[in-house]
């Protein structure tokens, strides 16, 4: 056989095993990937159902005006947005809902971030002392809230202590001045034994050779802290800003256990704005264009984070 022939019978083989290898690597992605769908079908349906298909009802509910019973009756468009920045209450809204992330965000990591410090000491009886600052994982919002209005009863509870040693009353819940910033402080009650958990679970993983490294160095406790342990901690901070920022706008059991919006609106957050519009007011496409709005905020916010935040992020 001639060597050209032989040559050009080769190639041809070649080509054919390359095709044959193609064809049989998209068949095992393909086998790979509906595999995987399987398996992510529940979470995939679940999402579906709760998530994605609620969401697209409320764009379409907030284009429309709706019967007392919640059916579509006129469409118009972007009305509803309009109108929410021509009300008072929503502008109201919306600003107490930042002024409430600034209180509980900040609030919540430093206190966390000091107890996990105290938990991660080395002395005896600390796991009992972990023990009690996770409780609060285990009480529900309604039930911290309960307490709380207890606590911040005009006559009895924290009053009643102040009154021993001759501090006047503070009007805890019953002044606009005060309503804000004490449910700030039952949110943060309920987010700071999560946090504490999981910043001492981070702390307990920074390898003991970089302590070991500084205090060789000379190193005080102080100077450990600043180059150590916080800048090994951003990401767990990071982590911690996102999820309480997204908490502390839907935040909804202690406003409408301890104040239902009030004193004089001061404590009428976004997310019980929306609750009133729909379960008391009727306004079903108000409702839902409020619930989009925050919605885009919660998404803003995210991306903003993610994109200029995460720069100081310190992964290992």
């Amino acid at each position: 056989m001639p060597q050209s022939q032989m040559q050009n019978i080769l190639s041809a083989s070649r080509t054919q095993t390359g095709f044959s290898n193609t064809a049989g690597k998209r068949k095992r992605a393909i086998k790979n990937f509906l595999e995987a769908m399987l398996y992510l079908s529940p979470a995939l349906i679940l999402f579906i159902a709760f998530v994605f298909i609620p969401l697209i009802r409320s764009f379409q509910i907030s284009a429309y005006i709706t019967d007392p019973i919640g059916r579509l009756a006129k469409f118009v468009g972007l009305l509803n947005y309009q109108r929410l920045f021509e009300t008072p209450n929503f502008i109201n809204s919306l600003k107490k809902s930042f002024i409430f992330v600034l209180y509980n965000v900040p609030t919540t990591i430093a206190i966390s971030l000091g107890l996990a410090l105290l938990g991660d000491l080395r002395l005896k009886g600390i796991p009992f002392f972990r023990m009690v600052f996770s409780v609060a994982i285990a009480i529900s919002g309604a039930t911290a809230s309960l307490m709380f209005k207890y606590i911040y009863h005009p006559t009895v509870g924290i009053n009643y202590l102040l009154s021993l040693v001759g501090i006047p009353n503070i009007p805890w819940l019953v002044s606009s001045n005060t309503a804000l910033i004490s449910v700030a402080l039952t949110s943060v009650w309920l987010q700071i034994g999560m946090n504490t958990v999981i910043i001492l679970a981070a702390m307990q993983t920074i390898p003991e050779e970089l302590y070991e490294s500084a205090m060789i160095d000379g190193a005080n406790a102080w100077n450990k802290f600043v180059h150590i342990t916080l800048p090994m901690l951003s990401s767990t901070f990071f982590f911690l800003l996102v999820v309480n920022t997204l908490a502390s706008f839907q935040t909804f059991t202690p406003i409408h256990i301890m104040t239902s919006g009030g004193p004089l609106e001061s404590t009428n957050l976004l997310v019980y704005s929306i609750y009133r519009e729909f379960y008391f007011n009727g306004k079903f496409g108000f409702a839902a264009a409020q619930s989009i709005m925050l919605f885009f905020i919660m998404l803003i916010l995210t991306i903003f984070q993610f994109v200029f935040l995460e720069r100081k992020v310190h992964y290992e």
